[in-house]
């Protein structure tokens, strides 16, 4: 036994030096190891404390709307929940506005996790993708804007992780950001009023909880459309020619 696992070992370190001196290989390398750092980062940094973030905001004047677009970009591309960014926006700058700026920087994390996973990752995956996994980056090519919204309602991974893996796939991008943005709509109106009414307790309206439950009716509605529609395709693909 242990002659065999040695030369298991030795045949898997040769293969794993050999994948290692292509060019593709490392970047995606690099990928896992920068979503790697970003899990630890999340794990080890210091939290900023809520009282502080519209302090913050209002020393920055009239700059604050692009600090918290471009903030809020570089948290969520960093793996933050998409949650926590969007409450915090409705805290600081009320709910028409903070819902606003969430989606800003929804649009823009979405932009740059695809592109960082297209440069990174996109050539070491069209390389090996094989069976299945092949039909399925064919999926994600063909994908429309309502596959996208289905993909990002669905709770699989964060905002962040999803935009990544999206990268490395042969998805379009103008789908995907339209995608990506109708998705975060109903959430980033409902957590932003949700926000806004916590940093004023004493003006809290209970039906500003009402739109969260947007998000998971379009869920639902969008889920329901997306099994219809694979149900006629399979239909139509069993009637005979």
């Amino acid at each position: 036994m242990i002659p065999a696992a040695r030369e298991l070992l030795r045949r898997s370190s040769t293969r794993l030096a050999r994948m290692l001196r292509q060019p593709s290989a490392r970047r995606f390398g690099l990928l896992l190891l920068l979503l790697g750092g970003f899990a630890v980062a999340l794990l080890v940094l210091p939290r900023p404390a809520p009282a502080e973030l519209p302090r913050l905001a209002h020393s920055l004047g009239g700059y604050a709307p692009v600090a918290a677009v471009l903030g809020g970009a570089l948290l969520l591309v960093a793996l933050v929940p998409r949650t926590f960014v969007t409450l915090a926006a409705g805290a600081i700058f009320g709910p028409v506005a903070g819902a606003a700026y969430a989606l800003g920087a929804a649009l823009l994390a979405a932009a740059l996790g695809f592109a960082v996973g297209r440069l990174l990752g996109r050539e070491f995956v069209a390389e090996r993708v094989r069976g299945r996994l092949a039909r399925l980056d064919g999926w994600f090519t063909r994908q429309s804007v309502l596959g996208v919204v289905t993909v990002r309602l669905l709770p699989i991974a964060g905002f962040g992780l999803v935009s990544y893996g999206y990268g490395t796939t042969g998805a379009r991008v103008l789908p995907f950001l339209a995608g990506s943005v109708i998705a975060a709509v109903p959430t980033a109106v409902g957590y932003a009023a949700i926000g806004a009414a916590v940093s004023s307790p004493g003006e809290i309206n209970w039906y500003a909880i009402a739109p969260a439950s947007l998000g998971l009716i379009a869920s639902v509605v969008i889920v329901h459309r997306w099994w219809r529609t694979e149900r006629r395709r399979r239909a139509s693909r069993a009637e005979p020619a």
